[in-house]
């Protein structure tokens, strides 16, 4: 009884220490919460027009992290849409010119490389897919649209600091756990939260297999735990989009030590980001491999256990795996 009651006393500081700090206290246990979780992939699937709708059912706000903007009609929304409520953007700043107002502020070095809006802060969109032509209609992308209050927070959040100024920084995400529908999601930002040290967590559980798709692969760790995860004897496949593959990408690595692993086919890009895991967990996400991804760009990352989910991403992987 006095270990439980000295417990509860160590906890209250705790938390009273981290209210008085002015810092929020990251919760680290899943946090349960309704929505909704759809994904379409492009070009196959009008990500164009799903997006589009997303942006036109906000009723209060639209808050986005765009790396570039040049899809006319997501330029029209927004500008739609900036004229009946509160519009906010962050771009990165070598893209300002594609779609340059009052609302829409650059970073200033690195990349701001998200792909997100928060709608109405109870909805985000994510994935791998620029609201670009290209991306949208020629590239191998995935778009996401979840309906999650809990998540939505969290970008919310990361949207807010770079609102403010601090890109490429800032603090560890608050709820990188949530169980949405009795579905575990991890949520994560680069470089706050150590992206690469996620998705190696994420591989090091593999116990059967492990299919990616990446446009660029550079990271020695995240290759490193591929290749212990198929020594364990979890079978390995891959692609990796043909115009990143460089003396520094992890191709040849792979290749050398008997990986299953292609260059992609699309004679645009394959743009994913992409790593699905025992055929139910799926990472993904604006995150490509890579250091720069990990420390020098503004990223976010979900990493979702949902075997339906992970069937439709498989079934993507078959397509670009040709």
């Amino acid at each position: 009884m006095r270990f439980i009651f000295l417990s509860l006393i160590i906890l209250v500081v705790f938390s009273l220490s981290c209210t008085l700090s002015g810092k929020p206290t990251i919760i680290d246990s899943y946090i349960k919460d309704t929505g909704s979780l759809e994904v379409y992939f492009c070009p196959q699937e009008d990500c164009e027009g799903k997006l589009v709708n997303f942006l036109d059912s906000a009723q209060q706000s639209i808050h986005c992290a765009l790396f570039e903007i040049g899809l006319p009609s997501v330029q029209s929304k927004l500008l739609e849409k900036a004229e009946q409520m509160d519009v906010k953007v962050a771009t990165d700043d070598q893209y300002l010119k594609e779609f340059n107002h009052s609302f829409v502020k650059p970073d200033s070095w690195g990349l701001m490389h998200n792909k997100f809006c928060i709608i109405d802060g109870k909805k985000v969109s994510s994935g791998s897919m620029n609201p670009t032509i290209n991306d949208a209609h020629k590239n191998n992308n995935n778009l996401l649209l979840i309906e999650s209050s809990v998540l939505s927070g969290n970008y919310e959040r990361e949207f807010q600091e770079m609102w403010e100024g601090t890109f490429k920084k800032g603090e560890k995400v608050l709820h990188p756990k949530i169980i949405l529908n009795e579905i575990p999601i991890e949520n994560y930002f680069c470089p706050d939260d150590h992206c690469t040290n996620q998705v190696v967590e994420a591989i090091n559980h593999a116990k059967q297999s492990i299919y990616f798709m990446t446009f660029s692969f550079t990271s020695r760790e995240i290759a490193n735990a591929l290749l212990l995860a198929k020594e364990r004897g979890v079978e390995l496949k891959g692609v990796m989009e043909a115009s990143q593959i460089s003396q520094y990408s992890m191709y040849e690595l792979l290749k050398f030590q008997g990986t299953d692993v292609l260059k992609d086919k699309n004679k645009k890009n394959m743009h994913h980001k992409v790593f699905i895991i025992d055929n139910e967990t799926v990472v993904t996400g604006s995150f490509n491999p890579t250091e720069g991804g990990d420390k020098r760009n503004d990223e976010n990352v979900l990493i979702i256990k949902d075997e339906s989910l992970a069937k439709k991403f498989l079934d993507e992987f078959s397509i670009v795996y040709g």
